[in-house]
């Protein structure tokens, strides 16, 4: 590591093989079921891929571009309005929800946590998942407990639904044979008990409302909203998607038979398409269904002039709005730490971290950076693929190496975008090398647009993708596999895979000057054959090659003994006691700056953190991670003892719940113990023997 502080030994590997101690627990039977999301996701993305090229394979750039030029000022406007539209309606979703779970949260906030949350759901996929990120850390920031947080996320998820519902209901019930893919093949008389049963499914929700009170789900006691929130909750979650499917249909030309209840049904099936797959934003999986569904009403050139400016509306511009809005944050909040780093020289504070407000909001904002970044990432990666789509321009800044570059260029530039589009899922697992190597990325591909010609606005949105990620860097604490660990035969394969990849694109890219992205030469051959799909297939495999090698690596764990254990006490909110209180640790973790250390013990099936990481705060997030990967590579849960206030939102970022150790008034409080719901009753009756909560703050 370059910022090395630590004058330690030599850390351990900790691999699968749990070297450190202990026994690996065999996989779980189910583990295969996983990935079972990951290949229906897959096969949807391959046959997007499929639909799109035989849907195009006669068009050219010319095409498109001429219809994006003809389309009226007024539409453009009309669909901002939407938009807008759109979004406001979609506050009311967490408005309402606050409202269910009793918590007096102003509209301000609540539009502001479900414009965040839809905006990076929508544009990385995985949306249960990244929506609910979002929520907890901004609820959490607001005061709000864990349990409301999740009711909170339940109320809108079961909203959206209600308006589906409503909308697919009304399609199969008036206009059966307008469903795309299986209208014109299921008779219509099941198409419309369908819908029927559909509609009964809402109406039974708002009659429950009447005579349900509360319902116990496990230990829980929620809630059931009233029969007049149920009736709200349908009709906002009704307008939002008829309000969203308007922004696409506003693009699209009169045709005969395809009115906006027509479109309205293809829309909500490729936007499930989209959500199975879960693609960043659907892409390619909602864009091939809509081309397909679409095709026998609208030109092929209409329909993609539609879907680039309905993403541009509805995905890109929301996204950099929020980051913005973050990175101003940000600015602001390293102002507060930067006072609060101005203190002399001391002794070392003892105890748990209690922490700075500002802290915990700066925290949450650098987690929220990396779901921003990922997105961003990902949509400057499909927007540097579809360059030659939107700008036709070729090189005019270039000089001399016009030639040259009118050439390759193109295809550079679309390799760049194959590239961005994987390094934005290291950039997810908060990977180092990521995080460079899209720096590096993002920089070239300004240039390489300013020297195409292309418009201000493209080199403008690159370089506002990495004034966004650059202040994160301590956010990427993961060193990749391929920088960390001696060679293994897996990393052997897969390098020689990504190498010979190159090999066959540096030898099937465009060699005379009509140049060309890869996926123009792919499509667009002249003499389509096997050359051109081999073209595609090594595309495929270098992007898959590459998500390999940016993994992150295992976990390096430094011994406890007379030096390292000196040298933890020497930090700042180090624990005293640990193995009188507690059992002797096993080992510590260091931060990514090596500024940071937490120790660990092993207890059953758990990995337990003794305390909040010791050291500078800016490197605590990472060995609390780090902690929690350790475990995941030794089949065991993370756990953590006596903790303070001041880091809480990061261990609810890793699932855990935090349970009181202490009540007020005890010299030691707030210290708090973080584990899993489920696991709390086995973690307690395993502390119990040998874990003691110490009785003066100095202990």
């Amino acid at each position: 590591m370059s910022d090395r502080s630590l004058h330690d030994p030599p850390p351990q590997q900790v691999g699968d093989d749990n070297a450190a101690g202990g026994s690996v627990p065999s996989p779980p039977k189910h583990s295969l079921l996983r990935h079972l999301p990951h290949v229906l996701g897959l096969l949807l993305l391959v046959g997007a891929v499929v639909v799109v090229q035989r849907e195009v394979r006669h068009l050219h750039w010319r095409d498109i571009s001429h219809a994006l030029a003809a389309i009226p000022v007024g539409t453009l406007w009309a669909g901002a309005g939407f938009t807008l539209l759109s979004y406001l309606v979609l506050s009311f979703y967490d408005w309402l929800a606050v409202r269910q779970v009793g918590c007096p949260l102003g509209f301000r906030r609540t539009a502001f946590a479900a414009f965040c949350s839809y905006v990076l759901s929508h544009n990385l996929g995985f949306s249960a998942i990244s929506g609910a990120a979002v929520r907890f850390r901004l609820y959490g920031n607001w005061g709000l407990k864990p349990f409301q947080i999740a009711q909170i996320i339940a109320f809108c998820s079961a909203t959206y639904l209600l308006g589906a519902a409503v909308l697919i209901g009304s399609v199969l019930v008036l206009e059966p044979g307008t469903v795309p893919f299986v209208g014109h093949m299921l008779p219509g008389f099941l198409m419309r008990l369908v819908g029927i049963v559909l509609w009964g499914g809402v109406v039974a929700y708002v009659v429950m409302g009447r005579y349900v009170n509360e319902i116990r789900l496990w230990r829980w006691q929620i809630t059931f909203p009233s029969s007049g929130m149920a009736i709200m909750q349908t009709v906002v979650a009704t307008l939002e998607v008829a309000a969203t499917a308007a922004i696409a249909y506003t693009f699209l030309p009169d045709a005969p038979g395809l009115d906006y209840g027509t479109f309205l049904a293809i829309y909500i099936a490729s936007y499930t398409a989209g959500l199975v797959a879960s693609v960043p934003g659907g892409l390619g999986v909602f864009d091939g269904a809509m081309m397909f569904a679409l095709g026998p009403y609208v030109p092929a050139t209409r329909i993609v002039t539609a879907i680039l400016i309905f993403r541009l509306f509805y995905y890109i511009v929301p996204l950099f709005v929020a980051g913005i809005m973050f990175a101003a944050h940000e600015l602001f909040l390293r102002g507060d730490a930067a006072l609060s780093r101005k203190v002399g020289a001391r002794s070392p504070v003892r105890g748990p971290r209690m922490g700075r407000p500002s802290q915990v909001i700066r925290e949450s904002e650098a987690d929220f950076s990396v779901a921003v970044a990922t997105g961003a990432v990902s949509l400057c990666g499909g927007l540097l693929l579809a360059l030659t789509l939107l700008d036709p321009e070729n090189w005019l800044n270039a000089g001399r190496m016009q030639p040259l570059f009118a050439t390759v260029g193109d295809y550079l530039l679309s390799l760049i975008g194959v590239v961005l589009i994987g390094l934005g899922i290291g950039l997810s697992q908060r990977v180092t090398l990521a995080w460079k190597a899209t720096m590096v990325l993002l920089a070239g591909a300004c240039g390489l647009t300013l020297l195409r010609g292309s418009p201000m606005a493209v080199p403008g949105l690159l370089m506002l993708v990495c004034m966004l990620i650059a202040p994160f860097r301590g956010s990427y604490y993961r060193h990749a596999r391929i920088m960390s660990e001696p060679l293994s035969s897996n990393t052997i394969v897969s390098l020689v895979l990504l190498i010979s990849s190159i090999v066959i694109l540096v030898m099937a890219g465009p060699h005379d000057s009509a140049g060309g992205s890869w996926w123009e030469i792919m499509l667009f051959a002249t003499r389509p054959g096997i050359a051109q799909w081999t073209l595609g297939l090594a595309v495929m495999l270098a992007l898959i090659m590459i998500v390999r090698l940016v993994r992150p690596g295992r976990v390096h764990v430094m011994p406890w003994n007379a030096q390292t254990k000196a040298l933890y006490h020497s930090f700042d909110h180090s624990l005293d006691g640990l193995g009188q209180m507690t059992p002797v640790p096993v080992g510590l973790i260091p931060g990514a700056r090596r500024r940071a250390l937490l120790p660990f013990v092993r207890l059953g099936p758990y990995l337990v953190g003794l305390g909040d990481p010791a050291g500078k705060a800016d490197d605590c997030t990472s060995a609390i991670w780090w902690l929690r990967d350790l475990a995941l590579q030794e089949g065991c849960q993370p756990v953590f003892w006596h903790v303070g206030i001041s880091l809480l939102p990061v261990y609810n970022e890793l699932g855990l719940t935090p349970w009181p150790l202490t009540e007020e008034g005890h010299p030691t409080h707030p210290g708090y113990l973080c584990a899993a719901a489920e696991d709390l009753t086995m973690v307690r009756s395993l502390m119990r023997p040998s874990f003691h909560v110490p009785s003066h703050a100095g202990d």
